[in-house]
């Protein structure tokens, strides 16, 4: 594991910012989001060495990362491997350097205007605008946590037979787990996300070099083929890639934990905190495009290369692994892996809920009735369908929850873009020309595609 070797200061709960003149936004800052850890985390001065301030700023990008690697992402790769082989690798490829230019605006806009995403559209929008903002944001987190919910579920009767309703409710019981580590420091969360990455990590290397892929076809899959989108099955599936991949909700927690550095509230700490905080995330997406792409590249491998072209369940693929490699563990290995995928995104998915509802509400609720709240509201549905309709029906909720947060995402990403590209509110870190345009032509691809899924998800 890479070390994280800052200790975290202990600092009172900033009071409202009421005073700077602070043009281009309608109201002065109010406290920040998780104001227990704002500026809790010592950074070096800026003439310290390049690693020691990589180090100190090292630690949001892998929670972000969290988010595109989540049980909800699992599916679509299994699909895309087991039906085109190494073709659809290029589409993973795409999709995250999109989430790296994304997630480098969601941190810049953080750091130099010390707000979060939310309470950027609670300021510059009309609060019915800002409301609906907030309910489809909440809409999204809830899906996001339906997802984690099913994924565990699935991953602790994989690995220890309890039944999928039993397995739902017990995840209930992780409010408890986060609380009592969010309490210990933001370290500490850091840390268990960054320990849970090496374990998926691991998991699937062992996967690959087990499945013994076509390394030359791997490489020729990076490339985009035109076949992509001429023909529509692939298309489909293509765009379902891309839809689980970028997270709106990510773009609201990484504008508030890069906050939790203190770095100097000047231009050029300002300059510094930007710069080590998109290598973090930049370095922390290629991690999360390795998983992504493992689970493709062995669903191929193990799938495709064998004549089965229509595994595209977390289950079936389960069961399948063992006989097809040869190996008694691999299934064991691919349920770990998605048991803490679906812990990882536990720990994520509570701190962006609390980000969103104060940011957009101005109001703090105890941490564990807020996490309560959007638990049972994924837990409900989840037990209901399990319930009725078993394995299969717990395959197409979690194909839902990724439509509806595809649903989401081009109502966080236009108002990153926008706030990002204006130059009252950013001063002189506004967007260079070229970032915007492409930071625009990423976000109409990514709205259109969407609408195209969604399109044919509900009508095609």
């Amino acid at each position: 594991m890479i070390p994280l070797p800052t200790q975290p200061l202990q600092r009172p709960t900033p009071e409202p910012i009421v005073s700077p003149d602070e043009p281009g936004w309608r109201q002065p800052r109010r406290a920040p989001s998780l104001a227990d850890v704002y500026a809790s985390i010592r950074v070096p001065a800026q003439n310290a060495s390049f690693w020691r301030k990589l180090m100190a700023f090292w630690g949001p990008g892998l929670m972000v990362a969290v988010g595109y690697m989540d049980p909800g992402n699992w599916a679509t790769d299994i699909a895309g491997g087991s039906r085109y082989g190494y073709t659809l690798l290029s589409v993973i490829l795409i999709s995250n350097l999109f989430a790296m230019l994304l997630q480098h605006l969601a941190a810049k806009l953080g750091i130099v205007t010390g707000r979060d995403l939310a309470q950027a559209c609670r300021d510059h929008y009309s609060k019915p605008v800002a409301m609906a903002l907030w309910v489809l944001c909440e809409i999204a987190i809830a899906a996001c946590d339906l997802a984690e919910v099913i994924g565990s579920a699935i991953a602790l009767n994989l690995l220890f037979g309890i039944p999928l309703t039993v397995g739902v409710v017990l995840t209930i019981l992780d409010v408890l787990v986060v609380l009592y580590f969010q309490s210990k420091g933001f370290r500490i969360i850091e840390s268990i996300v960054a320990g849970l990455i090496v374990v998926i990590f691991g998991c699937f290397l062992y996967e690959i070099i087990l499945s013994q892929p076509d390394w030359a076809a791997m490489a020729g899959g990076l490339l985009p083929k035109t076949e992509i989108v001429t023909n529509p099955a692939m298309l489909y599936v293509a765009i379902g890639i891309l839809g689980a991949t970028v997270m709106p909700h990510n773009l609201y927690l990484h504008s508030s934990i890069v906050q939790t550095r203190a770095f100097e509230q000047n231009p050029a700490g300002k300059r510094m905190a930007i710069k080590f905080s998109t290598i973090d995330s930049t370095v922390a997406l290629f991690l999360a495009f390795f998983v992504n792409a493992a689970i493709l590249v062995l669903a191929a491998a193990a799938f495709n290369r064998n004549g089965m072209y229509t595994v595209a369940d977390i289950h079936d693929a389960h069961k399948l692994l063992a006989p097809v490699l040869g190996a008694g563990a691999a299934g064991v290995v691919f349920a770990v892996a998605l048991l803490a995928s679906g812990q990882n995104s536990t720990l994520t998915g509570t701190l962006a809920g609390q980000i969103v509802m104060e940011g957009f509400l101005h109001l703090k609720m105890k941490p564990w009735l807020r996490r309560l709240i959007t638990r049972l509201i994924a837990v409900v549905p989840a037990f209901i369908v399990t319930l009725i309709y078993g394995e299969k029906g717990t395959g197409e909720l979690l194909v839902l929850s990724q439509v509806i947060l595809s649903l989401q995402l081009s109502f966080a990403v236009v108002p990153l873009v926008l706030f990002t590209s204006d130059k009252r509110k950013m001063g002189q870190f506004v967007n260079a020309p070229w970032v915007k345009y492409t930071a625009w032509v990423v976000s109409g691809i990514i709205i259109a595609l969407n609408l195209y899924l969604l399109f044919e998800t509900f009508f095609g």
